[in-house]
């Protein structure tokens, strides 16, 4: 079993920016890890299992939702926390931070933001709690980064709407009780409707083969005539801006979280450059290895310079779609550098679930893939800064 030996990198003393409540918060977040999470991570990775019992441990640490009001299941916190706890998750696993990141921004905010007051305080408390555990269905089979394109689609019944569908690559899916999904009235506006596990036509089957998030757990939603009760329509927004505003909360997450695999992955390549000794010195006192680490903690600096600003902007209600797509963007791209150079400076073992770089490299893999794509996130800045619309 490894040893969690993590101590932090702060190249720029980010910590002078940060208040004593989010230094409490980190440290609350690192020991779970350190002491629940990091000695079995590397083995439900391996047998590609999600350990479901942690669903009400991160509940316990307020993991879900905790920029959202304590009042409705939340923690009450300011965003930079949130930010935060999110890179202690991901400093261990994206998949572990992906579970608490589903829960919070993509169930959890779109009921608060979007729902009714009966909504919010019939859900929220649960899922606040981890009593609940819920998914998000946005991408389908047929649509991926043009979710405006989804055929999954509702009809009004009169007493009830019904549903017919599928989504895909959901994370949570197959253990959700409820699933907030996106899809097409008649008229073809978008709507999100809440759906519960145990209605007649729907199923969740798990998505197996992955060689990614392979401690997060993936399926599909399937919806076959699934008599919704109108009561779980969503009512306070229609349109794409719906599931883009639950998307923008969850970037601003993996942009922080993202930082924390990248962290890792330092620590782990600069430990080991000391320990490793060939031609009769430690490997760190030769140049190519000394660039590899300048330049690792030369773009997580900057990294972290620019999340935290993002945060300071979320605080004031000032930060917008475009400046979280550049973050989430940013950091994937630097933390997945990081990991290869690692993964290069480790030689065979870098490969091996002894460390766990090779494990953090293929997390990445998909981090830079969902909640948008590098090439979309790419597309979405070159549309902010020109004006033109490169989707249409």
């Amino acid at each position: 079993m490894r040893s969690d030996l993590y101590n932090g990198h702060d190249y720029y003393n980010i910590d002078d920016l940060l208040t004593t409540e989010h230094k409490l918060i980190r440290e609350t977040v690192r020991n779970y890890v350190k002491k629940n999470l990091s000695p079995i991570i590397e083995d439900y990775a391996q047998r590609a299992e999600f350990p479901k019992h942690i669903v009400k441990e991160l509940g316990e640490i307020g993991a879900f939702g905790p920029s959202l009001p304590a009042e409705y299941g939340g923690g009450g916190l300011d965003e930079i926390s949130y930010g935060i706890i999110m890179q202690e998750l991901e400093r261990c696993d994206a998949g572990i931070r992906s579970t608490a990141s589903v829960q919070g921004s993509l169930v959890m905010y779109p009921i608060y933001k979007y729902g009714s007051e009966e909504q919010r305080r019939k859900y929220l408390p649960k899922l606040g709690k981890g009593e609940l555990f819920g998914c998000f269905g946005l991408t389908e089979p047929n649509h991926g980064s043009n979710p405006a394109g989804m055929e999954t689609n509702f009809k009004d019944m009169g007493d009830h709407y019904l549903l017919n569908g599928a989504k895909m690559w959901i994370s949570n899916a197959p253990l959700a009780d409820i699933a907030v999904v996106w899809a097409k009235n008649e008229a073809g506006k978008i709507h999100g409707l809440i759906v519960e596990r145990g209605m007649e036509g729907f199923s969740t089957p798990t998505t197996h083969g992955k060689w990614s998030l392979r401690a997060s757990i993936t399926g599909e939603l399937v919806f076959n005539n699934v008599k919704v009760p109108k009561e779980n329509l969503l009512p306070n927004v229609s349109g794409i801006k719906g599931p883009l505003g639950c998307l923008s909360t969850a970037r601003y997450g993996i942009a922080w979280g993202a930082i924390g695999s990248a962290l890792d992955c330092y620590d782990t390549a600069l430990r080991y450059s000391k320990e490793r000794i060939q031609f009769g010195k430690p490997i760190g006192q030769f140049q190519l290895q000394q660039k590899k680490l300048a330049e690792m903690i030369t773009e997580i600096t900057k990294a972290q310079l620019m999340v935290w600003r993002l945060g300071v902007l979320k605080n004031e209600g000032r930060a917008t779609a475009a400046q979280i797509s550049m973050a989430k963007r940013n950091s994937c791209e630097i933390a997945l550098d990081v990991a290869r150079n690692a993964r290069q400076m480790l030689g065979g073992m870098g490969i091996t679930g002894e460390y766990p770089v090779m494990r953090h490299l293929m997390n990445l893999e998909t981090v830079i893939t969902y909640e948008g794509t590098h090439d979309i996130h790419l597309l979405i800045t070159g549309m902010d800064v020109t004006g033109l619309d490169a989707f249409k």
